[in-house]
């Protein structure tokens, strides 16, 4: 089962991106989704997560207020919108589908990933 993660690219700090994630059924139906990213030398690490329902939003401190996770229950698509980015947010971005209900930074409850897309933000 393959993710599709797409928009990412290059992008001056202050400015926004927004990625996507389309999921097959069998992957995104009824199961909590998330988006984790890795740099450079560094672990993947979590970054924000969502319900089935588009509840139980989980996000890592540093992008509070900054980053917004949300669903599309009919497009099977989970989206990232970030604003306000840093140069320290430039990393490669994964989404990835969990078991069941789970909502939360624990890597291991998650099933599927995808591919990955690369994030830079120039200072």
């Amino acid at each position: 089962v393959q993710l599709q993660a797409s928009g990412g690219g290059l992008v001056q700090a202050g400015g926004s991106l927004r990625l996507s994630c389309a999921a097959p059924g069998r992957a995104f139906n009824n199961n909590a989704m998330g988006w984790f990213r890795q740099a450079p030398g560094k672990d993947r690490v979590f970054v924000a997560s969502i319900g089935w329902s588009g509840g139980a939003r989980n996000y890592e401190g540093s992008v509070k207020g900054r980053f917004t996770i949300s669903r599309d229950n009919v497009k099977n698509t989970v989206y990232l919108q970030m604003n306000s980015l840093k140069p320290e947010d430039t990393a490669v971005y994964y989404c990835a589908a969990a078991r069941g209900s789970y909502s939360g930074p624990n890597r291991s409850q998650y099933h599927y990933w995808g591919q990955g897309t690369q994030v830079t933000v120039s200072s």
